[in-house]
Order: structure tokens, then C-alpha cells, then sequence
């Protein structure tokens, strides 16, 4: 009596609790369709729910990236202020101001055999003049468009007077001048001159109102320009030329040495980009704010690397074809490609770290050891040249 009481009650609750159980076969059939959608719903959720994830994780990677970020420029204000000046100053970078004068007098001890120590120097004190010049300046312009608004080791942050600096730029311009002039009467040569002056203008329209060609992307060629052609053959002309001998002529050997000064300077250049333009999208976008379109704010660090090992393989490629084609000395071939280690370091410390602001700092200062080094290289395997008598006759260009 009580089985058949409790079986009822169970029935009885479960068509009560579970009307559905007695549906038509209409109604059935719209119940698994409605099971259908609530089953994708609950799909599309799960999905939904993944996706969130997976975007968290990488916000929460770009956040590291940021504290990262953060801390370095924690740590760079607390640099101290000797630190800071010694930056300001770039004393490696004053090789740009060595080399060029140092290859030029080379090849014109190759060619004349006459080495003047007086105007070297007056004109190695000259150079330095006018590449302080080009830093002041380029660090006025830059505060101006608010390039260097954070940069704690501008001249004009540290010195606190805009006006200053520039005037003390431009009185080291004039006395520089002075200098390159007095070398061009003694030696008699205008030809020197209009080059050397050709290179300071090229460092002019690179940073100065109203041209500013470096913020769209011209930097470069201009350095290349400026370095190579122009400065290191007016340094040839100048130490080969004396007043007994006005006619010196610009042969290819000349012409070949400042191709590859001028490619090593640009690359100087070029790797000063990485720490100073590009690393954080922040700071790409505050200088496209001012209009600084370096060739890194245009290609990116990634593109930037590749750049920068096409540069030194066509470096030591450019000095194998000057080698077969004998513009050069085979000395000065031999002893440049063994500096091949360094430009294949400058390639691999890039590759490595150019998305690491605190250690892609240091590229530039590798590439300034390739620049001096192959300079170097290229001094001493003009005077071994001259030195042992090896039979090289430059091939004349100009006369």
C-alpha cells in the first residue's frame, strides 16, 4: 500500500517539477533546438572567456615591459651629474674629426711623400671645433622641437641656457673656420676650401633652421657626404699641397679611401638612432609629435638591425672590389679586413639587443671602434705602402 503511494508522489512531483516530459512531439522538437543554441552560447562563451585570457597575458607582458621600462629611467635619473657631462661631451665620437684628417694625410704622404706636422694639428683642432659646433647646435634644435625634452644628458638641460649654447656653438663655428682657412692660404689650394666648406653646410641643412633635413630621415647621406668625399680629400689636398706644389692631383686611391670613411661614419650615425629614437613606442610617437623621422621611427628596431648588417657587409664587400680594382694598396686591404672581427660584433650586438634600451646604448660607441680601427687600418697601410716602395701608382681621377 505505501509502495504504490510513494511511486505516485514520485510521479506526480516529477510531472510537476518536469512538465516538459509530456510535451508534444512539436514541442519536443523546438526543445532540442532550444538546447542547440544554448549549448553554442555556452561555446561561444568558453571561447570569449579564452580570448580574454590570452589578451590579459599579454597585457600583463606589456606592463612588465612598461615597469621595465620605468625602473631603467628610474635608474637613469639617478646617474650622476659627472656621469651626465661626460655624455654630453661624446668624446669617442670626436673620432669623426681624427680619421678623416688622419686617412686624408695618408694618402697624401702615399702620393707626395711630404707630411706637414704643423697643419695637421692646426687642422686636427679645427675639426674638433667644428664637430663641438655640430653637437651644441644640434642639441639647441632638438630642445626647440622638444627632441631632447628628456634627454638628461643635453648641454642645454645641464647648462640651463639655451641662448648660451648656441652663441658658444657658433663662436667655435667662426674660430674652427678660421683655422680650416689659415691651412687653405698656407697651402694654397681653394680647392680645399670649397670642399671643406661643402662639409659645413652639409652639417648645416643636417640640423639648422629652417632645413633640418636629418628629421626627415637625410641624415645619413649627408654625414657620408660631409665626412667622406668632402672633408677627407680636402684634408689630402691640404697636407699634399704646398705652394711649390699647387696642382696635387685626386686620384682614386683618394676617392676609395673616403667612400669607406664615409660609410664607417654613417654607421655611427645610424646606431645613435637605436638608443635616442626608437626603442619604446612612446618614444617613437613623441618623435613623430616633432617631426623627427629618423630612418628607425620609419623601419623600427627590427628592420633597423637588418639595416645595420648590410651596412658592414657592404663595408668589407666595397674593400674587397677597391682591392681587385687596385685603387688601393694591397696593404691597406689586408690590414682593414682584419677588423672584420669588430664589424661583426657591432652586427651581433645589435641583432641582440636592439629592443634593450640600457644596453643598445652601446652601440654606437662599437660602431666608433670600427670607424677608428678601420681608420686606423687604412693610415697604416697607406704609409707600409709608402714605407716598403710597393709598387702602386694611384690612378688619376682629377688633376
Amino acid at each position: 500500500m505505501l509502495m504504490p503511494m510513494a511511486i505516485s508522489f514520485t510521479k506526480q512531483s516529477y510531472v510537476t517539477r518536469y512538465p516538459g516530459v509530456l510535451f508534444s512531439p512539436r514541442q519536443s522538437s523546438y526543445f532540442c533546438v532550444s538546447a542547440k543554441n544554448i549549448f553554442r552560447k555556452t561555446c561561444r562563451r568558453e571561447l570569449e572567456f579564452k580570448q580574454q585570457c590570452h589578451h590579459a597575458l599579454f597585457r600583463s607582458k606589456d606592463k612588465a615591459a612598461f615597469s621595465s621600462s620605468m625602473h631603467h629611467q628610474a635608474n637613469e635619473e639617478d646617474v650622476s651629474r659627472a656621469t651626465l657631462i661626460w655624455r654630453a661631451i661624446k668624446l669617442p665620437i670626436y673620432s669623426v674629426a681624427l680619421v678623416p684628417l688622419t686617412v686624408g694625410s695618408a694618402a697624401a704622404y702615399l702620393q707626395t711623400g711630404m707630411f706637414s706636422a704643423r697643419r695637421y694639428f692646426v687642422l686636427l683642432i679645427s675639426s674638433i671645433l667644428i664637430i663641438t659646433w655640430l653637437n651644441l647646435s644640434n642639441d639647441v634644435y632638438d630642445f626647440d622641437t622638444g627632441a631632447d625634452k628628456n634627454k638628461t644628458e643635453s648641454v642645454v638641460n645641464l647648462v640651463g641656457s639655451r641662448t648660451g649654447t648656441l652663441v658658444a656653438a657658433y663662436l667655435l663655428l667662426v674660430l674652427g673656420f678660421i683655422g680650416l682657412t689659415w691651412a687653405s692660404v698656407e697651402a694654397g689650394n681653394l680647392r680645399a676650401i670649397m670642399l671643406l666648406t661643402c662639409a659645413v653646410i652639409c652639417g648645416y641643412i643636417y640640423q639648422c633652421p629652417p632645413f633640418r633635413l636629418s628629421y626627415q630621415g637625410l641624415g645619413e647621406p649627408l654625414c657620408f657626404a660631409a665626412f667622406g668625399p668632402f672633408a677627407t680629400t680636402a684634408f689630402y689636398l691640404l697636407i699634399g699641397s704646398t705652394r711649390e706644389n699647387l696642382c696635387l692631383s685626386i686620384t682614386a686611391t683618394i676617392l676609395s679611401a673616403s667612400l669607406l670613411v664615409g660609410l664607417t661614419t654613417s654607421l655611427i650615425l645610424f646606431c645613435s638612432h637605436f638608443h635616442q629614437d626608437t626603442f619604446f613606442i612612446a618614444q617613437v610617437e613623441g618623435d613623430q609629435n616633432v617631426g623627427k623621422m629618423s630612418p628607425l621611427v620609419r623601419l623600427g628596431t627590427e628592420r633597423g638591425s637588418v639595416v645595420v648588417k648590410w651596412a658592414v657587409m657592404t663595408l668589407y664587400s666595397l674593400l674587397f672590389a677597391i682591392g681587385l680594382s687596385r685603387a688601393l694598396p694591397l696593404s691597406c686591404i689586408f690590414l682593414c679586413a682584419m677588423t672584420s672581427p669588430i664589424g661583426k660584433l657591432v652586427v651581433s650586438y645589435v641583432e641582440e639587443n636592439h629592443k634593450d634600451k640600457g644596453k643598445i646604448f652601446m652601440a654606437k660607441y662599437y660602431c666608433v671602434r670600427l670607424h677608428a680601427l678601420f681608420g686606423a687600418a687604412l693610415v697604416a697601410g697607406l704609409i707600409t705602402a709608402r714605407i716598403l716602395v710597393i709598387k702602386h701608382i694611384p690612378k688619376l681621377v682629377f688633376q
